[in-house]
């Protein structure tokens, strides 16, 4: 095995990205207090060529030198809005007929290797806040809720931990 150098990467110029074929997902991040895990989820979203980040209440917004830091770019690539209110953009979502999914411990939630991921509908997977997680108002709102199973003393991961793993489980079945 011998390591790959940058140019036999042949990663995607920003415009190459703008104009490829996404995976049929936007991250909707509710109410996000760290920068490096909004960078993170961009770095993220652009790996696994994602629709779109939708930034909602006190999520930073780009530019931001704390976001790129993490982000690497990405936040030039990854096309992203901003809604006050994560119900806001959840309405915006619902006139497009795009599925709402929460990732989020509940009652009823569906564990993610379970839920069944329908290759003909497009999905927004809405990630809460890193103490308080997904809103109970959002939840209600949305049309499943996802957990990500968890067997130690923790109750939770990093945000930027469930972006990853959420999209790698929707990205390979997608992309079958």
């Amino acid at each position: 095995m011998r390591k790959l150098s940058i140019d036999e990467l042949k990663r995607k110029t920003i415009e190459g990205f703008k104009q490829a074929k996404k995976t049929p997902i936007i991250i909707v991040l509710d109410n996000i207090r760290s920068l490096n895990n909004i960078g993170s989820a961009f770095r993220t979203a652009d790996a696994f060529i994602i629709e779109a980040i939708y930034l909602c209440g006190f999520t930073a917004c780009p530019p931001h030198k704390d976001i790129h830091k993490t982000a690497l770019g990405a936040t030039e690539s990854v096309d992203w809005k901003y809604f006050s209110t994560t119900l806001d953009a959840i309405s915006y979502l619902k006139q497009k007929n795009i599925t709402i999914v929460s990732v989020e411990q509940a009652e009823g939630s569906i564990f993610l290797e379970d839920f069944k991921i329908n290759r003909e509908a497009k999905y927004a997977l809405i990630f809460g806040n890193e103490v308080k997680g997904v809103e109970q108002k959002v939840i209600d709102e949305s049309d499943y809720c996802v957990e990500i199973p968890q067997l130690g003393t923790k109750h939770s991961l990093n945000i930027s931990v469930s972006v990853g793993v959420v999209l790698w489980e929707f990205f390979k079945y997608l992309k079958k």
